[in-house]
C-alpha cells in the first residue's frame, strides 16, 4: 500500500496544519486516519492517504451505493427513493442557469442516474467515471460512451458542468479543476455538491460523521473554504443551496457507524435538528450545492 502526505494545503498552499480528528473507515479497511486543519486557512483534509494509484482498494465494497446500484437493506432503499426527488431537483437546477438546453458535463457521474435524466429532459450528455464497475452501468443506463478520465475529453465546451458530492475524492484537485474549467463555455455554469463539516450533524457525529467517509473523501468542505476554493479559480460564486435529504441519510449511516444499528428514529430526529439548525444559523446544512460562474 502506498501512501502520501501533503506539504502544503490544497486552497492556501501553506505549510502549517493541526489534527483535527482521527476517523475510522468502518465502510472497507477498517483503517485510521487523519485529519488536519490548515492553520491559515482552516481547511481540512485527510493527511496521509493513498496514493491515487492505490485508492482503488478502498472502493471495494458492494456497499459503495454510488457505484454498484445495490437496493437491499433499509439504508439503501432509502437512498433510491430520495434519489429519485433530487435527481428530478438537480435537472430543475440546471435549467434554472442555462440559457438553453445544450451541452453538461457530469464529473464522477457514477451509474449514470442523473445523466440519464438529463439526456430524457433534452440535454447533450457526456460523463466521465474512473471507476470501471459504475462506468459500464453508466454506459448503459444512458446509452452514452462514458469517459474514464478528463484526458479523453478534447476540443469540446460545456454550457453546465457538474460534480455531485465528487470533488472530495479527486486527488489532483487544482490541476483537475483548471481542466474542467478549460472545458467550461464562457458564460457556463459550474456546479458543485459536496459535504458540509460545518454542518450541526458534523458537529454532533465528530468522529462517527459517516460523510468524512475517509480515505475516499480525501477534502472535507466547509462555505468558507469552498468559497476561497472557488476564488483561487477565479469563479464568482451565485448561489449557496441546501441539500436537505442528506442529514437523514447521513445520520442514518452515522448512527450506524456509532453502534452497529440502524436507528430509525434517532436518524431522522437528528437530521431534522441539522436542517433545523440550519435554517437558522447560516444555512450550513448537511451537504451543500454551490454554483459558480467565471469572474
Amino acid at each position: 500500500m502506498s501512501y502520501e502526505r501533503l506539504e502544503q494545503c490544497p486552497v492556501c498552499g501553506k505549510q502549517e496544519f493541526k489534527n483535527f480528528l482521527v476517523v475510522t473507515d468502518n465502510a472497507v479497511s477498517k483503517e485510521s486516519f487523519v485529519i488536519v486543519e490548515c492553520e491559515n486557512c482552516t481547511f481540512k483534509f485527510t493527511n496521509p492517504r493513498p496514493s491515487e494509484e492505490s485508492i482503488g482498494k478502498y472502493y471495494e465494497s458492494e456497499e459503495y451505493i454510488s457505484h454498484s446500484d445495490i437496493k437491499t437493506g433499509i439504508i439503501n432503499r432509502a437512498y433510491h427513493v430520495v434519489r429519485s426527488i433530487t435527481t428530478r431537483q438537480k435537472v430543475d437546477l440546471i435549467n434554472r442557469y442555462a440559457s438553453a438546453k445544450g451541452s453538461i458535463l457530469d464529473y464522477g457521474c457514477g451509474t449514470g442516474v442523473f445523466l440519464t435524466a438529463c439526456k430524457k429532459d433534452g440535454w447533450e450528455i457526456r460523463g466521465v467515471e474512473p471507476n470501471e464497475k459504475a462506468r459500464e452501468l453508466a454506459s448503459k443506463s444512458t446509452a452514452t460512451i462514458i469517459a474514464p478520465a478528463l484526458s479523453e475529453i478534447e476540443g469540446e465546451k460545456y454550457e453546465v458542468i457538474t460534480f455531485w458530492h465528487v470533488l472530495e475524492h479527486i486527488h489532483q484537485l487544482n490541476e483537475t479543476m483548471n481542466q474542467i474549467l478549460s472545458l467550461l463555455q464562457e458564460d457556463g455554469t459550474l456546479i458543485i455538491a459536496v459535504p458540509n463539516a460545518d454542518s450541526h450533524d458534523a458537529q454532533q457525529y465528530k468522529e462517527n460523521w459517516a460523510a468524512y467517509d475517509v480515505p475516499r473523501h480525501l477534502y472535507h468542505f466547509t462555505q468558507k473554504t469552498m468559497k476561497r476554493f472557488l476564488k483561487k479559480h477565479r469563479m464568482v460564486l451565485e448561489e449557496v443551496l441546501p441539500m436537505k435529504f442528506d442529514a437523514y441519510y447521513v445520520s442514518m449511516l452515522s448512527e450506524k457507524q456509532k453502534d452497529g444499528k440502524t436507528k430509525m428514529i434517532s436518524s431522522v430526529l437528528n437530521g431534522f435538528k441539522s436542517n433545523s439548525y440550519a435554517e437558522k444559523n447560516g444555512n450550513d446544512y448537511s451537504s451543500l450545492i454551490f454554483v459558480a460562474k467565471r469572474k
